[in-house]
């Protein structure tokens, strides 16, 4: 892959490769842009067929973390770190007090926190060699509740564009993944008399949803073509591409997943199926607007978090509107909305410092 070719077309700033002996860390950190202020974005841990899948997620997840901060309101760039290797066996302390270590290194330009194949208890060994890291549990804990009701309301709002109502009674969602988040989605759509149909890859996370919710259970390659109202990715991205669209059976996609259009063309695709798309990083940024509210002045408030999530519903109907002002792809107005924003500070900032 050419690397610098990639950082300079959109931009990045660090692209930091991570390598312990002792603890077989192998781990990415890729800091897109700090113009609203120190990078912030989970880390990841997956097991990537090849060194350059990493670093391309790495990069794709890491300026997707700085429209979504921006477009949050959030005073935060974007970054993400990507660890190499199965969440399920390969993990331990020192792998991951290691990689504290490197983000320790990187002075107060990049704060951590908990994303896919992580937990808790990864991010208190990472807090033993930094202080550069959010989500911890004696703070504000697990994201993913927020993530997803961050989702809930997103959803809200997009029943309402499509539907008149945001009443989702009776309305059929299908959920593909219910990890963590997928799973709080599921128990926010079933306390409100959502059916619910499901798919993973994890048999333990099907169970407790069926058991739970009384959710519908499908292969995962059936999920696209499901007849519902709503179709929710919460696993990995790039699951809306050339092969997926074409089963769709949904009125809206609206889900946590990052980087869900494979391409940009395929929110094109979307809008002239008259399937309204809501962008990744505008509805999914409940996790770390609850996790930034650790850099609060004031320290954490838990109430104050989920007033802010909430607001994802306001950010979801911004974007919306965009999109049929400009007669454009909603994926395309959400990043509109956040470029305007970062352009906007940064000119503040500008001005600030030359009165100085």
């Amino acid at each position: 892959m050419e690397l610098f070719k990639t950082m300079r077309e959109f931009d990045y700033e660090n692209v930091v490769l991570c390598y312990d002996k002792t603890s077989d860390l192998k781990a990415v950190i890729a800091i897109h842009d700090t113009t609203l202020g120190p990078a912030l974005g989970g880390c990841r841990m997956w097991t990537y067929d090849t060194e350059e899948d990493a670093i391309n997620d790495a990069l794709r997840l890491a300026r997707g973390m700085t429209y979504k901060n921006a477009a949050a309101g959030l005073n935060l760039g974007g970054a993400k770190t990507v660890v190499i290797g199965n969440p399920r066996k390969d993990k331990s302390e020192a792998l991951f007090r290691s990689l504290g270590r490197f983000i320790e290194g990187l002075n107060g330009r990049y704060i951590t926190a908990e994303d896919v194949g992580t937990n808790m208890k990864d991010m208190d060994y990472i807090s033993m060699e930094t202080n550069y890291v959010a989500g911890l549990a004696e703070k504000s804990g697990d994201p993913s509740p927020f993530t997803a009701y961050g989702v809930f309301r997103g959803i809200q709002a997009a029943c309402e564009e499509v539907f008149g109502t945001t009443e989702l009674s009776g309305k059929t969602v299908a959920i593909q993944g219910v990890g963590n988040v997928g799973y709080n989605l599921a128990k926010y759509l079933h306390d409100v008399g959502t059916r619910l149909i499901i798919t993973d890859i994890f048999e333990d996370n099907v169970k407790r949803a069926v058991s739970e919710f009384n959710a519908e259970y499908v292969k995962p390659d059936d999920i696209y073509g499901v007849d519902c109202d709503i179709f929710a990715p919460c696993a990995l991205g790039a699951v809306i591409n050339d092969e997926t669209i074409p089963h769709l059976k949904c009125k809206i996609v609206a889900g946590s997943s990052n980087n869900q259009l494979k391409e940009e063309k395929h929110g094109e695709i979307l809008q002239e199926k008259g399937i309204l798309y809501v962008p990744d990083f505008i509805i999914n940024a409940g996790g770390v607007i609850n996790v930034a509210e650790e850099l609060h002045p004031s320290g954490y408030n838990k109430e104050r978090a989920m007033r802010k999530v909430s607001m994802v519903y306001d950010n979801v109907k911004k974007v919306i509107q965009k999109s049929k002002q400009e007669n454009i792809p909603t994926c395309i107005a959400a990043d509109m909305v956040a470029e305007e924003r970062i352009k906007t500070i940064a000119g503040i900032r500008d001005n600030f410092i030359k009165k100085v």
